[in-house]
């Protein structure tokens, strides 16, 4: 190991990995100092190494506390088992620790070197510094902690980063699938979307590019595990908005979404400003921004309902595509939606789907009737809201 091609080395690991050129200086020096300590016998003390980038020139010292017999137990060759015992009670009692000569001098030693030397202070020794290589062992062990500490500095930094993006979107490429598990190259991270998080009906391809909502960052023995969705709720509020700037400037808001991904969400959308269309600015002019964000999820319909405070309103627009004729508004959160007979079955939708997405929207309990036979109670027709609370808990979340 030539220690001056090792400096000019760090500033290329830094770049090529991405992360701080002081944090991968202190893992060489960490490393150097215990290939050192290992090298010249010097395991039990504390050796520091020092390299300077500029030169490559690389300083060794060992740093020895100074003490006396009031912070530190001098042990006689036969009072070394009694010691022993004592040790093993050292972390349940204070029992003071015992006196190394590889960490500790004396305070009387100490002051032939510096005069003024005071208990609890560090002495510095300068340690002679090796032949331009490092011996065959010490260097192999100084690479193998250097490496192992710059994958925990490459995996720290990972996850600070992408801390920082959970909840918003990134895009990767399909690299390779395992156990129904796809994983994504996110760059300088590897994603995992969970077979429960990828979109039934969704065929993903092995170099093909897709966004993801990032859902949180899990750090175990193998590094960092960026955790990916296609299906969360969120996926689709934050695909709006990048195609929607009136969201980032604040003049329009989504209030809520209900999805079954694959197949249908309804997004729920509010104007803060009354000179402007709040479904209009999701839909875009020709309707650009909503098949922008249609491109993505494939198949999957989007309906934009304009969000209202009054609630027979708010039930009414959540019904969308289908006209309604009027609502009758009950106690515990009940709707009964009449609707004309060619529009019944566009308000119930397949399977009941467009009823039940609008009572997730709506959080209200909402039961779908014909006008011509208002008192039939139509199969499919009745979807159940959530309580209020989770509502409003869910809404929280996807702002």
């Amino acid at each position: 190991m030539n220690l001056k091609e090792l400096a000019k080395a760090i500033g290329q690991i830094a770049e090529e990995k991405k992360i701080d050129k002081n944090k991968v200086l202190e893992a060489v020096e960490a490393s150097l100092a215990a290939a050192y300590k290992k090298e010249y016998g010097l395991r039990g003390g504390v050796v520091k190494a020092k390299l300077d980038l500029e030169t490559g020139n690389t300083s060794f010292w060992q740093t020895k506390i100074v003490v006396d017999e009031s912070t530190v137990r001098i042990i006689e060759e036969e009072e070394e088992g009694e010691a022993v015992a004592q040790d093993f009670l050292q972390q349940e009692e204070d029992v003071l620790p015992r006196y190394n000569p590889e960490k500790h001098i004396l305070l009387e030693e100490a002051k032939k070197i510096k005069e003024n030397a005071e208990l609890e202070e560090e002495i510095i020794f300068p340690l002679p510094v090796p032949e331009e290589d490092f011996g065959r062992i010490a260097a192999q062990t100084a690479k193998q902690n250097i490496l192992q500490k710059l994958r925990e500095i490459e995996r720290d930094s990972i996850i600070n980063e992408y801390k920082d993006r959970e909840g918003m979107i990134v895009s990767g490429v399909v690299r390779r699938f395992e156990r129904g598990n796809v994983f994504v190259d996110l760059g300088r991270a590897e994603g995992i979307m969970f077979g429960g998080e990828s979109v039934q009906g969704e065929h993903y391809r092995i170099g093909e590019r897709l966004k993801f909502y990032v859902e949180t960052v899990q750090n175990d023995s193998k590094g960092a595990n960026v955790v990916l969705s296609r299906i969360h709720p969120k996926f689709i509020s934050k695909l709006f908005e990048t195609e929607v700037p009136e969201i980032a400037e604040g003049t329009v808001e989504i209030k809520a979404i209900a999805r079954e991904a694959g197949s249908r969400t309804k997004i729920a959308v509010h104007s803060k400003d009354e000179n402007i269309d709040a479904v209009g600015s999701f839909v875009g002019q020709r309707g650009t921004r909503v098949m922008a964000v249609n491109n993505e999820v494939g198949q999957e319909k989007l309906d934009i309902i304009e969000w209202s405070e009054d609630p027979e309103k708010y039930v009414a627009n959540s019904i969308s595509p289908a006209k309604v004729s009027r609502i009758e508004m009950g106690g515990r959160r009940e709707a009964r939606v009449f609707v004309p007979e060619d529009q019944l079955s566009l308000a119930i939708g397949r399977g009941g789907q467009n009823v039940r997405l609008a009572a997730k929207l709506t959080g209200w309990k909402i039961d779908v009737r014909s006008e011509r036979k208002p008192e039939e109670e139509i199969e499919g027709g009745k979807a159940e809201g959530v309580i209020i609370e989770e509502t409003v808990k869910k809404e929280e979340e996807i702002k």
